[in-house]
């Protein structure tokens, strides 16, 4: 029986006082996954979040060799710049799979969130509130393709409920 898939997408642009709490959050998402079958995790591979949960993921493989990383790439010259770097090179060459979608055009990186989305059971998604950017086209992805949906809030969100509290406070 084939596993599940689950992808990820999220803000390249996150705050730094941010990054340990959204790290230690996908590591807790990455459990629950694979705690419920997932076995195949997507990554687009851009700076922050994606790189993040892929680092992750690879870690947790060498304890469950089950587990396979697939990079969904954009188009060639993202490609060709991930491999030139060291890091994203040894993360690309531990990957069971390398998609690549197509050549570049203004639409791309919507076409990859599109492809990861329509090919995944769970999404999870490091989100902070904005109603524009790749992340919230994939967020609308999910629901228009009824995935499931595994939020983790960070930034405007969070700070906006602390707002809330406030003022809800006597």
């Amino acid at each position: 029986m084939e596993g599940k898939t689950c992808c990820v997408t999220g803000h390249r642009d996150l705050p730094q006082k941010e990054i340990n709490h959204v790290k230690a959050a996908l590591r807790r998402e990455i459990d629950s996954a694979v705690a419920d079958g997932f076995t195949r995790f997507m990554s687009g591979f851009a700076d922050g979040v994606d790189q993040y949960f892929a680092e992750i993921v690879l870690e947790k493989k060498k304890t469950n060799p089950a587990l396979e990383l697939i990079a969904v790439i954009p188009y060639q010259k993202r490609l060709d710049s991930l491999m030139a770097k060291g890091r994203t090179y040894e993360m690309l060459e531990a990957c069971a799979d390398v998609v690549m979608q197509e050549k570049c055009h203004p639409s791309v990186y919507s076409h990859r969130n599109r492809y990861m989305v329509e090919h995944s059971d769970r999404v999870i998604a490091v989100y902070d509130g904005r109603e524009k950017g790749g992340t919230v086209r994939a967020i609308r992805f999910a629901h228009q393709f009824r995935k499931e949906l595994r939020e983790i809030p960070v930034g405007l969100i969070l700070d906006k409920n602390r707002t809330n509290l406030g003022q809800n406070r006597i």
